[in-house]
């Protein structure tokens, strides 16, 4: 063989092992909480029925090449909540329901695969849709004994030295609820050079020289986002956020960063069962993927997306018995359950005579297309007049709690026939253990191709990242 010939095979061969060993540069992870198997494949069905089609119209994540599911058990219980599994997405190892960022034996601090991202000089950034101090935020970046300890959490979230931060607010930055509280969160944001940020315009002003932001709501209690169903022009979304993240965190140094972003609402949305809301959030979520993905198509070598949850709310089942499904009823659909609640007792409250039947009977027509897209019967109709008389001549305000909210029952009565409609069930208004699904895109991401637990999937980003122990 000519010698030069051989050198030439053997420099392509040093080149490819080179390249093959070669860690990720920039990782993203995105939870959506409560998002389980029916909840994404509910969403394309949706999306394919609002056109005339019976199938499935794809989401942008669940096109990509690596498909599998994940078990989401935690230490003690088949049933995990938000702290134990965004914890064991967070720091691959199992806890106790409630602890954040702790082991099960409620001493042992974990290490998180955003703070490893850190400690390896890349640039890291948490985002979600719900308030910046929720359990699975919360999982990267605080180490508590209990998810409701709000103001400690908070107090952790600028120790961490991260790089960007952006939620709706923070639930309780002046330790009203804490055995022990001191300086408030946002004093200490500025002692340890953050600039916080109220709205995109306020982001906008902060400059581009790459420091330190938190970027919130312009209300810095808020709870969460507008959900998606209800939002309304200038209303900040999970998709803004994630594109000023990735702005902010990619004027770094070149080593590279870490993203993880949440779509908490669809958790939310779960809980008060509105699966007409629910596919609008999976939906909202997927635009924000679209933002990571949009980057992977101008790094494709040095990119990772992992797309997953951290358990299934609901247990949200696509068909209610009969060999038949409706899901096109919800386009009709323009309001959640919980400002279906809100504009209805408004329209009693605010009223200086008690509104007619016709008039309440309009409302749900342009809100939910009743009588006009989604006829109803004489039962249905009967069942709204009675919750009409209650709500509005009797004033009675009987209502309905759920985990996040607190509806009129007329409005969850209301949701509850537009599901009978829609021919879609659920078995609670909790989590289950049901499997959540994962998709990935990215150069060594066929590492998540078979059946995973959470625990596995920080560990193997962080070994495809090179992220320090």
């Amino acid at each position: 063989m000519n010698k030069r010939y051989l050198i030439l095979l053997l420099a392509i061969a040093l080149c490819t092992v080179q390249a093959a060993a070669q860690n990720l540069k920039y990782v993203f992870l995105f939870i959506g909480d409560g998002m389980g198997m029916a909840q994404v494949d509910g969403t394309e069905m949706f999306l394919a029925e609002k056109e005339g089609i019976i199938g499935t119209h794809s989401l942008c994540f669940t096109q990509f090449p690596v498909a599998t599911m994940v078990t989401t058990h935690s230490a003690t219980n088949s049933v995990t909540d938000s702290a134990a599994g965004g914890t064991a997405l967070a720091c691959g190892t199992k806890t106790a329901n409630h602890l954040i960022g702790m082991a099960a034996d409620t001493t042992t601090v974990l290490t998180s695969i955003a703070e490893r991202a850190k400690r390896s000089g890349c640039r890291v950034g948490i985002v979600t849709s719900v308030s910046i101090d929720h359990a699975t935020p919360a999982a990267f970046y605080a180490h508590q004994p209990d998810r409701n300890m709000y103001y400690e959490i908070g107090c952790q979230l600028p120790a961490s030295g991260f790089d960007f931060f952006a939620g709706a607010g923070f639930l309780d930055p002046y330790g009203k609820d804490a055995k022990e509280a001191g300086k408030p969160v946002f004093d200490l944001l500025g002692e340890h050079g953050y600039t916080l940020c109220l709205g995109l315009d306020e982001y906008a002003d902060a400059g581009n020289d790459g420091g330190k932001i938190v970027l919130l709501s312009k209300d810095p209690q808020s709870k969460a986002l507008v959900t998606a169903i209800d939002r309304r022009p200038g209303d900040l979304t999970l998709r803004q956020m994630t594109e000023a993240a990735v702005s902010t965190l990619a004027r770094g140094d070149g080593k590279g960063f870490f993203l993880m972003v949440e779509g908490g609402k669809i958790d939310w949305s779960c809980h008060s069962n509105d699966a007409g809301a629910v596919f609008r959030e999976v939906e909202d979520f997927d635009s924000a993927v679209q933002v990571a993905y949009d980057f992977y198509l101008q790094h494709p070598d040095e990119t990772a997306i992992v797309v997953t949850a951290d358990h299934e709310t609901g247990g949200l089942a696509l068909g209610d018995g009969l060999y038949v499904l409706g899901l096109k009823a919800y386009a009709s659909q323009r309001l959640s359950v919980e400002e279906l609640s809100a504009r209805l007792t408004d329209l009693r409250n605010n009223s200086a005579t008690t509104p007619e039947w016709e008039t309440v009977r309009r409302f749900l027509t342009t809100n939910l297309g009743f009588w006009d897209t989604v006829a109803l019967t004489a039962d249905e109709e009967k069942a709204l007049r009675e919750e009409y008389h209650e709500l509005f001549v009797a004033r009675h305000d009987n209502e309905e709690e759920t985990h996040y909210a607190t509806n009129a029952r007329f409005a969850a009565m209301a949701i509850r026939i537009l599901d009978s409609k829609a021919h879609v069930s659920w078995a609670s208004t909790e989590h289950s253990a049901g499997y959540v699904p994962l998709f990935a895109i990215g150069r060594g991401t066929e590492a998540f191709s078979p059946k995973m637990d959470n625990t596995q999937i920080a560990p193997t980003l962080a070994r495809l990242a090179g992220y320090a122990e």
